[in-house]
């Protein structure tokens, strides 16, 4: 599940631009040069970190003590993540909130049994082993009062463990053999990174100014009844210690904007729009200028959209903006991808018997690279050093010139993947699973866009439709990739386009796209130029993780639009007041 910056069946996007490395040992690398990850530059010198001084003191206390009880531990990993955020928000020209507040919190994964069998197996037909579990620890750092919490959450664990394991062998016991019987968890070479912790310095005063200054041209339109603009900024600093002898901090920053508007047509229909900035650095967002071009803008798309016609139900060929491919990419074939699906009874497992096959036309190749931090001019929300077990971030080609190849994998081995690359993510208090990073679709021949149009057009021709569809923009979408129920997607556009057969564009409102994985892959016909990224948070079993996709306009010779939900109420009968009859009771002569 994909959102954008409002901020889950399975895999909810919401708002949201390769390169190729030889498989080296990167952990043996990693352990010789403190700071290397190819693509990122050496780290400079950490300074001395009370978060790891307590973390390992705790490990090798908890590893000696357990380690003489009848089932002792045979993995610990200790997880601690540290969140410092500022934020500023404002609504037609007012400041409605501002804040800056930090927190702590900290994840445990004790393991009991074996690599090839532990507590962490799902059992089939039983509760999820995934379900959040917030330890929040002392944001000073004081290592007496963090080994306590450590201690704690600790027993805890390890007593959870012993149960489970029991409950698990149980299952292995009276059900039928799994179809996949690889182990539970991967061994992986430990690494060592020690980066240098990033502060957070931001000068609200000035960011409150701004989201007043950005969200007051909303209010002298009566039509529009929510408008705000957000700034925020967030340093996520993560400490890792586990058993096997890993080590790491990382320090990153992450800068956003977002605005946020909607309006009601007369017939109910609520009319988001939304645009959204991630950037590690403030410069990589645009400045005021360039922001005040964009509100005018969305004022102009709210007002359209009130009077646009509604569209129905409709098959036929349509473009998509490559925002809008890259959520279409996220959800209809990213999800499915995560190697954890493949394992699970209850999952659909669309491609797991197709490696090897094409599911894209030749020419297309889907990439997800935590370690590209731009493309196409645009910062990527899913970069990072680590993933939350440890690992390092490195490319996964997952499509390669059409041809499905690969999964994304955490920790948890499947049938023909014994390893991890990279892909193990969750929120903190969540249990990793392999999750997305930067998806990235390359078209190796491209079209322009006007040609790739042109192509539409022939479709609409050919097919005997009244026109075709354009998805501009996107505000999400969500997926659900389970045998259970029907396993299918839905994209969530904003701003949709008839193209008629002379080419005009009408813009129309009122749909969301839907269909089944297999069959609109397979209706994929061509790409053009024109890379576009979508920025947002991903929200799954394993809790939000900031992620983008980044793809260039795509061309499907058959989609399917619903309608879109739709609200009852009316709009407001009250007049705005700035627009309404004056209330003079003030006694002032008329």
């Amino acid at each position: 599940m994909l959102r954008g910056p409002q901020g889950l069946p399975t895999g909810r996007m919401t708002s949201l631009r390769r390169p190729s490395l030889a498989h080296l040992p990167l952990s043996l690398l990693l352990g010789l040069l403190p700071g290397f990850l190819p693509g990122l530059p050496l780290a400079h010198a950490a300074e001395k970190s009370a978060v790891l001084e307590a973390m390992r003191i705790e490990l090798d206390r908890s590893l000696r003590v357990l380690g003489e009880q009848p089932v002792p531990p045979y993995y610990l990993g200790f997880e601690v993540t540290d969140r410092d955020r500022a934020f500023a928000s404002g609504s037609f020209g007012t400041l409605v909130s501002s804040n800056r507040d930090r927190d702590r919190y900290l994840d445990v994964d004790l393991r009991v049994g074996s690599h090839a069998l532990d507590n962490t197996r799902p059992v089939r037909g039983g509760q999820s082993f995934s379900n959040r579990n917030v330890a929040k620890t002392p944001i000073e750092d004081d290592v007496d009062a963090l080994r306590s919490r450590i201690w704690q959450e600790t027993d805890r664990h390890y007593k959870n463990a012993l149960e489970r394991l029991t409950t698990v062998k149980a299952d292995v016991n009276v059900k039928v053999e799994a179809e996949d019987t690889s182990a539970d968890f991967s061994r992986e070479k430990p690494v060592r990174y020690l980066g240098e912790r990033t502060k957070l310095a931001v000068d609200l005063p000035e960011w409150e100014a701004k989201v007043r200054r950005y969200s007051a041209p909303f209010a002298e339109h009566g039509d529009i009844y929510r408008a705000n603009a957000r700034l925020s900024a967030e340093v996520e600093t993560r400490w890792l210690v586990n058993s096997e002898g890993s080590e790491v901090q990382t320090s990153e920053t992450r800068y956003r904007l977002s605005i946020t508007a909607s309006t009601k047509a007369e017939d109910g229909m609520t009319l988001p729009l939304s645009e959204s900035f991630v950037g590690y650095t403030p410069a990589a967002l645009p400045n005021d200028e360039e922001v005040m071009r964009l509100v005018a803008r969305m004022i102009a798309n709210l007002k359209a959209l009130r009077v646009a016609p509604v569209v129905d139900p409709y098959t036929g060929p349509a473009l998509l903006s490559g925002r809008a491919s890259g959520v279409f990419f996220h959800e209809i074939l990213g999800h499915r991808v995560e190697g954890h699906r493949q394992k699970r009874v209850d999952e659909g497992q669309t491609f797991k018997k197709k490696i090897g096959e094409r599911i894209l036309p030749a020419g297309f190749s889907v990439l997800f690279d935590a370690t590209r931090r731009r493309l196409a001019g645009t910062d990527l929300a899913g970069a990072y050093r680590f993933d939350n077990q440890g690992v390092a971030a490195q490319p996964v080609a997952v499509v390669e010139d059409g041809v499905f190849r690969r999964f994304l994998m955490s920790r948890t081995p499947i049938e023909g993947f014994p390893n991890s690359n990279g892909h193990g993510r969750k929120a903190p208090g969540y249990r990793t699973v392999s999750r997305q990073s930067n998806l990235i679709v390359e078209v190796s021949n491209p079209l322009s866009r006007a040609a790739l149009k042109q192509r539409l057009l022939e479709m609409v021709a050919q097919a005997g439709k009244p026109f075709g569809l354009l998805f501009d923009d996107i505000q999400g979408g969500f997926t659900t990739t389970g045998r259970f129920s029907p396993n299918a997607f839905n994209v969530q556009p904003i701003l949709v386009y008839r193209v008629h057969p002379d080419g005009t564009e009408e813009l129309v409102r009122g749909v969301d796209l839907i269909g089944t994985p297999l069959a609109t892959l397979s209706r994929v016909v061509a790409g053009d130029d024109q890379v576009a990224v979508f920025n947002g948070t991903c929200g799954a079993e394993s809790g939000g993780v900031p992620v983008a996709a980044a793809s260039p306009g795509v061309l499907v010779s058959q989609i399917e639009v619903q309608k879109k939900a739709k609200s009852q109420d009316r709009p407001p009968v009250l007049p705005p007041p700035l627009e309404g009859p004056t209330d003079r009771s003030d006694g002032a002569a008329g």
